[in-house]
């Protein structure tokens, strides 16, 4: 368990003075975008109706997406509470270290009867991570289970714009609905950080549309937080690199195929062979790979090439080569089909 500040408020909201106000401001500002990148904001009367107390009239405590907390330090005291806060929960888990926090700590704080963990799989699924989420799951007693999903038959996704996510996401999250009315359950969570509402998600629509709550950007916990709370509770997958699903391999404008998953998931996995630590994409470009790993692995790559080449051609490649700028986040973005004005 992460070690805590001791603080003369703990455990309770903050009666902010002046001398709090930009911290407040401050946290609002970050939450306060969550909530409106997932159209989960509820009208004021309506919150000023379920937050009242019947007999002062004065604010019990504050809508869930101002609460604000005096460390700004993880603490997964604070994430069981918001946790419990929810109901009983569904959490869409890849076994990343996001929603592997989500996991480890839902479980202990809600326990089986509340709690339950749902990998959706699917050819864009890679077969190492989804054997690494149930190894997870057992190591720490996570109530788990897998279910299909089949957004390789939806023609929006196969055509691989750059809202290619949404198309995913809304097929897992009406799966997972699913889930939610079967067994009686009251919410779906998933592990979008603080840091990801920044960045080119189209699938925070997708979770907008279902209800889809996310704790961690709730309480402002950006990726190094998730992983300094991950390592402290023993997750070995506190370092682990980011894996997005294989489709987003692929240059935007060409058709997902099972087989071009295929081609990028055993490519990564034989360079992984020989090695290769951190961050890695083979990035599909129809008849070319184009490989990006982190600067300090180019050499690695360079010692094993005529390896590389030949193992690439066996995989169906034309040519193969390495992008001297090396690994870098939504790297196909810049080279996706502009639409016209």
């Amino acid at each position: 368990m992460l070690a805590t500040r001791p603080t003369r408020t703990r455990g309770t909201v903050i009666e902010l003075g002046q001398r709090d106000a930009q911290l407040w401001r401050d946290l609002q500002e970050v939450v306060l975008r969550h909530a409106e990148s997932y159209a989960m904001r509820r009208s004021v009367a309506a919150q000023e109706t379920s937050f009242f107390t019947t007999a002062s009239r004065k604010p019990a405590f504050p809508p869930y997406h101002l609460y604000s907390y005096v460390s700004p330090m993880p603490e997964t005291e604070k994430l069981e509470t918001h946790l419990k806060s929810l109901g009983r929960v569904v959490l869409g888990y890849s076994g990343g270290v996001d929603s592997g926090l989500l996991a480890v700590v839902g479980a202990r704080a809600l326990g089986p009867e509340r709690f339950l963990a749902v990998t959706g799989r699917s050819a864009s699924f890679p077969e190492v991570q989804a054997g690494g989420a149930v190894q997870l799951a057992r190591d720490f007693g996570i109530p788990f289970r897998e279910i299909d999903t089949h957004e390789l038959s939806d023609p929006r996704y196969l055509s691989n714009s750059t809202d290619r996510c949404y198309y995913c996401k809304s097929e897992l999250w009406a799966r997972l609905s699913e889930v939610v009315t079967q067994l009686g359950f009251d919410v779906i969570i998933d592990g979008t950080n603080a840091d990801d509402l920044g960045e080119h998600r189209p699938g925070l629509r997708a979770s907008g549309e279902h209800a889809v709550r996310s704790p961690l950007a709730e309480l402002g916990w950006t990726k190094d937080e998730v992983r300094q709370a991950a390592r402290e509770l023993g997750l070995p997958t506190w370092s682990a690199p980011a894996a997005p699903c294989l489709s987003s391999r692929v240059v935007y404008g060409l058709e997902i195929t099972p087989q071009r998953l295929g081609q990028v998931e055993q490519g990564e996995s034989f360079l992984r062979s020989l090695g290769i630590a951190g961050d890695l994409r083979v990035r599909h470009h129809g008849h070319k790979a184009r490989l990006e790993v982190a600067p300090d692995q180019m050499s690695r790559l360079t010692d094993h090439w005529e390896t590389i080449e030949r193992t690439f051609r066996g995989l169906g490649f034309a040519a193969v080569e390495l992008d001297p700028r090396g690994y870098r986040r939504g790297g196909l973005l810049s080279l996706a089909p502009q639409r016209p004005d």
